[in-house]
């Protein structure tokens, strides 16, 4: 195996009592966002919210993940299959790569099916930008709803 990848997760604080079992399943499987780690250990450093609408904590929260060895952030699925999906996830993910010069990835889990359709009956992901922040946790139908 490769080295150690060190992650911070920060999640929607729409979702702040969420106690992380997709993403920890995610992890643990290998699916999603964090397929792209199949061969690598994986260390969570942290886990916390973005702070709520604008997104207070996203100025702070990594600097402590930083100190504490993350190398990565990820912005976890609940900040693109909300409702609405939030408005600032891609100004979370440049502050985050500026500032603290940090890979950011957005998605943690596979998107959830029941997510999925209303998306797309919705029509919200077909910009080629919303396109390419979804990839990553896009999966195909059968692992969509094995994350319901």
């Amino acid at each position: 195996m490769a080295d150690k990848i060190k992650i911070g997760i920060i999640i929607c604080d729409r979702y702040r009592e969420c106690a992380g079992g997709k993403c920890f399943r995610a992890l643990k499987n290998r699916e999603g966002a964090f397929d792209k780690y199949k061969d690598q250990e994986i260390e969570i450093i942290g886990y916390t919210t973005c702070g709520g609408c604008p997104g207070g904590n996203v100025e702070y929260a990594p600097a402590e993940l930083q100190k504490n060895g993350a190398e990565v952030i990820h912005l976890a699925t609940g900040f693109v299959v909300g409702y609405p999906p939030c408005p600032y996830v891609e100004h979370f993910r440049d502050f985050i790569k500026t500032k603290y010069r940090m890979k950011v990835v957005i998605g943690t889990h596979p998107i959830p099916q029941k997510y999925y359709t209303t998306h797309q009956q919705l029509g919200t992901w077909k910009s080629p930008a919303w396109q390419e922040l979804i990839a990553p946790i896009l999966a195909d139908e059968t692992i969509r709803t094995a994350y319901d």
